[in-house]
């Protein structure tokens, strides 16, 4: 018998599995959409004890966060003496409709009729129900922006940030900055690659947590759940053949974690693997992490320099420091239209493409990257050849007098005298300065410390993800990594025309691409 000393106790209406339903999936077929109790598993409680004002959660698929969260919002909008309003972002509509209606909804109509009828509905819409006797809600939606969400849940903002990265803005800028200082903020995903706001808020989550920093209620909690400690993920391993490649992953695995993987675990690993992800072990790691640097190792899916850094990882060519011969410098630029630039410093020795320094910055006008090379020039003793601009700094810009009527490689003349600003020409298609920079890439060296940040934008240089058909476009996605990338271009297209010093090994690339500016 439910009690009020029991409805007045939130850890007993969470724990006790008398008071909230959930639909889940059975053991076999005719078990689907079984109605149970609400009873939190190991990782839901330790999460619940655990609970900080701003949290992120990185874990394996389907540990029940998005579960625990519904029914936890759903709780305090209940039994809240004031209106509170509760939230749950999900990264797409069809994401929306299944957390509200099996989760969110779901659980208020299977509350005890007497619930039902203490608490009754004022709004029930297709996204949010509002509660008569105190105001509160609970809304599932893409963004929120509007007023005070006292309760936030992010559900799988990895994926948001990868697929859906002006709706990541939105929720940076909007949304999170709704949650008061009084309420709870949980952001929950598996990873997505280096890279977008997911990333950078578990990254700097995970330090503190590796530091043991004193956290203040603006920082984020860390919270890592993998798929080794989960009961459910095991199975027989009687007919599960288990080859060179996973062994070497478990021996690595187990020597990382310090537990012994069961053979029942290493089964259901090895056939979710195949299965699932047709035996691509970087999907696995990303979708069921052993830790939390596995889970942020990158993927190669849809990087249009994968391959070639690869290359040059295992080659040994990106090295802590490359020293600067006695030769000219080159530098290769990306200039953006009110958004980031990026430099490439280059020379060519040693039967070498070797890549010295990378710069790039946001927001400021040419003055500031011509102070740098000035800079570089005066403490480093940069030496310059010649500076490969794109093709539309070449373009007259529409004023209303001389002075703003300059182009962009008149004005770079200007304000640094005596250097060579070079047109690189325009590839009528893009394709063909990404292949031509592929082939390039044979012969290129990075100095990691400092080119760490332009390594990271090759890495991160990927195709367009289309919501519409799930597969990846045959065009690239404008997004950080872009502008590094195009910078990197450049080079590479100087290279295919034969004026990089390549011996002419490039010399096949297809010259009727390149299209010269009338100038």
């Amino acid at each position: 018998m439910i009690t009020k000393e029991h409805l007045d106790d939130p850890w007993w209406r969470i724990t006790s599995g008398e008071i909230y339903k959930i639909i889940v999936k059975g053991d076999d077929d005719n078990d689907e959409g079984l109605i149970v109790p609400f009873k939190p598993n190991d990782v839901q409680l330790e999460l619940i004890k655990s609970l900080w004002h701003r949290n992120v959660v990185l874990k394996a698929r389907q540990r029940g966060i998005t579960t625990l969260i519904a029914i936890m919002w759903l709780d305090t909008a209940l039994f809240s003496k004031d209106p509170i309003q509760c939230g749950i972002i999900a990264q797409d509509k069809d994401a929306v409709e299944i957390i509200f209606r099996h989760k969110v909804k779901f659980a208020y109509d299977h509350l005890p009729k007497f619930m039902q009828t203490e608490f009754p509905l004022v709004k029930d819409s297709a996204r949010e129900i509002q509660f008569a006797h105190n105001l509160s809600s609970v809304r599932v939606a893409t963004s929120m922006r509007s007023g005070t969400i006292h309760r936030l849940h992010i559900s799988e903002f990895g994926k948001i940030c990868a697929k859906y990265p002006d709706k990541a803005q939105e929720v940076i800028t909007g949304s999170i900055p709704a949650v008061p200082k009084s309420g709870i903020l949980v952001i929950e995903s598996t990873a997505e690659g280096q890279e977008g706001e997911f990333y950078k808020i578990t990254k700097r989550a995970m330090d503190q947590y590796d530091t043991k920093a004193t956290l203040s209620i603006k920082d984020y909690k860390f919270h890592f759940y993998s798929w080794w400690d989960a009961d459910e993920y095991e199975i027989d391993p009687e007919n599960v053949l288990i080859d060179e490649k996973y062994l070497k992953h478990f021996y690595e695995t187990e020597a990382k974690i310090g537990h012994v993987l069961t053979e029942h675990k290493r089964a259901w690993y090895v056939a979710t693997c195949e299965s699932d992800f047709s035996g691509d072990m970087w999907k696995m790691r990303q979708e069921y992490p052993s830790t939390p640097e596995e889970a942020f190792q990158i993927s190669t899916d849809g990087k249009y320099f994968s391959e070639q850094m690869s290359a040059v990882r295992k080659t040994g060519r990106i090295v802590p420091s490359v020293p600067v011969l006695p030769v000219p410098i080159n530098t290769f630029w990306d200039i953006g239209k009110g958004d980031m630039t990026a430099i490439w410093f280059h020379q060519f020795g040693t039967l070498q493409h070797r890549f010295i320094n990378y710069y790039e910055n946001s927001g400021e006008d040419l003055i500031t990257y011509v102070r740098y090379l000035q800079l570089l020039a005066s403490e480093r003793g940069y030496v310059y050849g010649k500076h490969y601009i794109p093709h539309e700094s070449d373009h007259k810009r529409i004023g209303a007098t001389p002075d703003t009527s300059k182009s962009i490689k008149e004005m770079l003349e200007e304000l640094y005298p005596g250097q060579r600003f070079e047109i690189v020409p325009r590839v009528t298609n893009k394709l063909s300065g990404i292949m031509a920079t592929r082939a390039a890439m044979s012969a290129a060296v990075f100095d990691e410390t400092n080119c760490g940040q332009g390594i990271k934008r090759l890495d991160n240089y990927k195709k367009r993800w289309v919501a519409v058909t799930g597969s990846w476009a045959n065009e690239p996605l404008h997004d950080s990594n872009s502008h590094g990338a195009d910078a990197m271009i450049q080079w590479g297209q100087e290279v295919a025309a034969g004026n990089m010093f390549d011996s002419g090994k490039s010399k096949a690339f297809d010259r009727s691409q390149l299209k010269r500016s009338w100038r």
